[in-house]
């Protein structure tokens, strides 16, 4: 497939998100995604990415604190990474925010915007917007015991609550206690009402009010997160943003990834192909499997690679068959790729 297209504009734009110079990871991120953003699609991310910021699943405090697995597990190629905790006791969140740091993690960011009863019945996520001197206390807690990076990941708003006033006491009583990074999802949050998944697209996105908060608060750094489906859109919000936090689009089309390090930070590096970040993933499938771990619980992250080409189907049948069979190894994942033409890359009809 052809890469996109971007006008001289843009492209000279990419380096100085809102005039800030030469762009940080916040530029560009994924955002962490319960279930999808393991530390395996992290790995897989990070072979067409090397500037991208990368983001965990949320892990909450009780299941580092309590829980018999290594919550805190990465690979070295990830960085750079950041920890998402979900939790609002300030001890519990300097605990694990201090264990993070000292395994090497880049960044912590709290979650404040989750809205599922879940995420509420724990008195963390979205509600806590509502809560903000509490927030203030957790990031001031973090920031007491760690020198990496503290920033939050927040929405416009709660439930009636969603008047720009509300936002700004929000965001000033939290910056107050330290925190210089806001991840801005751009619609509010219904706790109660809508289902997580209807939330996703009601009500509207509000990209103008994340805009405002950039220029009234322009000594923060401030990113976008919600409904960015391609680069295109991340080189116009940087006009007036920091940063972009691409979801589930980086997720079901991650090949967009392999254009995001010359296009967004100004890099010039040979793209690999498709075939060609298969072929890189395999020694770590290899390293896996020796481990026990399974062959589906790495290529269901990579089913959306061939998006848009000859073969795609075929090579995400063979992968969701196969990969799944007790003793599959990575010849399931050569064989999948054979179904793909390598050259020429035509665009699938499908």
């Amino acid at each position: 497939m052809a890469q996109a297209q971007i006008s001289d504009t843009q492209d000279d734009a990419r380096l100085t998100p809102q005039g800030t110079g030469t762009p940080s990871a916040q530029c560009f991120s994924i955002a962490p995604m319960l279930d999808w953003t393991d530390r395996h699609c992290r790995y897989f991310h990070r072979l067409m990415t090397s500037q991208t910021l990368l983001y965990t699943e949320m892990v909450t405090t009780g299941a580092i604190i309590h829980g018999k697995g290594d919550y805190l597990g990465y690979s070295e190629q990830e960085h750079p990474i950041s920890l998402q905790l979900g939790g609002s006791n300030p001890a519990d969140l300097a605990r694990c925010a201090k264990l993070a740091a000292e395994r090497g993690y880049d960044e912590i960011n709290l979650n404040v915007g989750c809205p599922s009863d879940r995420v509420q019945n724990g008195r963390f996520g979205a509600c806590l917007m509502g809560e903000p001197a509490l927030v203030a206390d957790c990031v001031k807690a973090m920031r007491d015991v760690v020198d990496i990076p503290v920033t939050v990941k927040t929405r416009i708003g709660i439930d009636d609550q969603d008047s720009y006033e509300f936002l700004q006491a929000f965001i000033e009583q939290v910056r107050d206690a330290g925190c210089d990074t806001f991840i801005v999802h751009a619609r509010k949050a219904w706790l109660s009402g809508l289902s997580p998944r209807e939330n996703r697209e009601i009500p509207p996105l509000d990209y103008p009010r994340v805009y405002k908060v950039k220029q009234d608060y322009a000594n923060l750094t401030i990113a976008l997160n919600g409904g960015v489906t391609s680069l295109e859109q991340t080189l116009e919000h940087l006009q007036h943003l920091d940063g972009v936090m691409m979801g589930r689009e980086a997720y079901q089309n991650p090949y967009l990834l392999a254009q995001v390090d010359n296009l967004l930070f100004g890099q010039n590096n040979a793209v690999p192909s498709r075939h060609e970040v298969v072929r890189m993933m395999l020694p770590y499938m290899e390293q896996e499997l020796a481990k026990g771990n399974y062959l589906s619980h790495m290529t269901r992250h990579m089913l959306g690679l061939f998006q848009n080409m000859q073969g795609a189907r075929a090579w995400r049948r063979h992968l969701s068959e196969n990969a799944c069979k007790q003793g599959a190894g990575i010849q399931v994942v050569l064989d999948a790729m054979a179904k793909v033409p390598e050259f020429p890359q035509i665009e699938a009809v499908e």
